[in-house]
């Protein structure tokens, strides 16, 4: 397991800054090279009365300043939710908060319930998807050019500059989702990182062989983009069942548990699917423990 980097992907429903801030120090004192925060308006069940969450952008940058090791996450913020200009400006400050540990994650989004609520459009994928592919593009250019210049269908920017740069000369882009036809393609062509959620070992490997195919096809080196698996960790059904609720059939197949020993034998599986970096989705109630005990197996160095 000593080849794999390690992170947490802290949820923010249900939860304070405080906690979170707290949570965050632990994290990082265990050993995690990453830690993340998600971007929901509403928890991430979908349930209408699920709706105590934090704001992204604001606890990416308390995340920032609350840790000194860690590299700061984002998986992922929604391409519908921001302008992709306004999410280069914020990334590149919480570049500067960090002292170079920023990296952005982005997605196509998928929770209609918080589009709704928030009057926000919810297209069809095709749409979502398209409007990622120009996000990513416009980020990625502000995040590396001097200046950028972009007319698409569904975002443009005109001469614009990124000032003053990030800290890092090569800031990390990182795309999430397991879409093999569309995501998967604007991550070959776009990211230095890929996420996806919940997923088993064969499936992530499958779906690694389909972006080294598009890597493929554009004359990119795969190994060239990270590629890392969320997973959930519960020791026990009870555990499974209090932190997913409604989905925890649904994301059964990407959770750890059981014993030490088939918990190291499932990270090596995922290891040898080409996983560079297994987060560990962490939701309130947080359960620490399970974290001290993870990482004493995964044989981190604050354990």
């Amino acid at each position: 397991m000593d080849r794999t980097r390690y992170g947490v992907h802290t949820g923010l429903q249900n939860t304070t800054p405080a906690e979170l801030q707290g949570l965050w120090a632990r994290i990082e004192a265990l050993g995690f090279d990453w830690i993340s925060i998600w971007d929901h308006f509403y928890g991430a069940t979908g349930l209408p009365g699920d709706t105590d969450c934090l704001e992204a952008v604001s606890m990416h940058a308390a995340l920032a300043l609350s840790t000194q090791r860690v590299e700061c996450g984002s998986l992922v913020y929604c391409i519908s939710y921001r302008h992709p200009a306004v999410l280069a400006k914020a990334i590149t400050t919480l570049d500067h908060l960090s002292n170079g540990r920023a990296a952005i994650g982005i997605g196509a989004g998928w929770a209609d319930l918080e589009y709704r609520a928030f009057g926000i459009d919810f297209p069809s994928a095709g749409v979502r998807l398209d409007q990622l592919e120009e996000g990513v593009a416009i980020v990625r250019s502000l995040l590396r050019n001097e200046v950028t210049t972009f007319a698409g269908k569904w975002f443009d920017v005109t001469e614009a500059r990124n000032d003053p740069r990030p800290v890092q000369a090569a800031l990390p882009i990182w795309v999430g989702g397991g879409g093999e036809r569309r995501t998967l393609r604007i991550a070959a062509r776009y990211a230095d990182g890929w996420n996806v959620a919940f997923a088993s070992p064969a499936a992530f490997a499958r779906k690694r062989e389909v972006l080294q195919r598009h890597c493929g096809a554009i004359g990119r080196d795969p190994a060239t983009i990270r590629c890392a698996v969320n997973v959930g960790l519960a020791w026990t059904d009870e555990s499974l069942r209090q932190q997913f609720g409604a989905t925890a059939e649904m994301v059964r197949a990407g959770v750890l548990g059981g014993s030490d020993d088939e918990l190291v034998d499932r990270v090596g599986a995922y290891a040898d699917a080409g996983a560079d970096q297994v987060n560990i989705s962490l939701r309130a109630p947080f359960d620490v423990d399970a974290i001290e005990r993870f990482s004493a197996a995964a044989g981190l160095p604050g354990a």
